[in-house]
């Protein structure tokens, strides 16, 4: 999001920035709060959640380098979600009047916001496009098909990078409802050993999750996607690309 900013904005948005480490488990930000920062991600892990009627889920877990809450420092709106570190994490917190007028004075970083919170709406429709069209055994076997699909090189051995009860709450069922989404992927080839899952077929477990380009963004985790924006990129000319090739194909 920085990278093309005039020098001079570069200067008026960390003019009033805090770098800051904190310890696993803080609360960095409660769903309804003023937010009065920008966060950017440089080392660690966040979750974001919600909270309604005694119930919690997690909207999302983020790696370096993330930024969140940029929708709402943009519109100086109140929070919709809660943060909190799931590791030890720095994080750099830029003001968010000053993310406001950079916007304003900055053709180029208001172009790299609209870009980032571009890819954040992307990512979005797929998240909500994969819970109400597919069951919950059909979203795991997605999820595994993608931590594969992202990490090339790692043969048919994945390992999961949240503990289950959060992955349960990322996939929209219980944790006893993933435990038995697990038991009815065994057919399948599947079988899991804490965190390390191996996939015994494949083919079988792909064509149960039926991966779709249009919900499903298998972009790799590596120096040239870090962003959400970036791998929406990533996956559109991917799937463009492939769609000519067939095309040659059949011509």
């Amino acid at each position: 999001m920085f990278a093309n900013v005039r020098p001079d904005t570069f200067r008026q948005l960390t003019a009033g920035a805090h770098l800051q480490y904190f310890p696993t488990g803080t609360l960095l930000l409660l769903e309804g709060d003023p937010v009065d920062f920008l966060y950017v991600l440089l080392e660690g892990q966040v979750e974001l959640h919600g909270t309604w009627n005694d119930r919690e889920t997690v909207l999302a877990v983020l790696r370096p380098v993330s930024s969140f809450i940029l929708a709402a420092a943009v519109l100086d709106a109140d929070a919709l979600m809660s943060a909190r570190t799931l590791a030890r994490s720095e994080i750099l917190m830029i003001p968010g009047d000053a993310i406001r007028k950079a916007m304003v004075d900055d053709v180029q970083f208001g172009a790299a916001v609209s870009r980032d919170l571009a890819g954040g709406f992307r990512t979005m429709v797929r998240a909500v496009k994969n819970q109400k069209l597919r069951s919950g055994v059909e979203r795991l076997a997605n999820y595994l098909v993608m931590l594969r699909a992202g990490e090339p090189g790692v043969g048919n051995t994945v390992v999961l990078r949240h503990e289950k009860r959060v992955l349960a709450s990322l996939l929209g069922m219980t944790p006893e409802n993933l435990s038995r989404a697990f038991a009815s992927l065994r057919k399948y080839g599947v079988s899991v050993n804490g965190s390390v899952v191996a996939i015994g077929n494949a083919a079988a477990l792909t064509a149960l999750a039926k991966p779709d380009p249009l919900i499903d963004n298998h972009a790799p985790h590596d120096g040239d996607v870090v962003t959400a924006a970036d791998a929406e990129i990533w996956s559109t000319r991917t799937t463009r690309a492939e769609t000519a090739r067939r095309a040659v194909r059949q011509a």
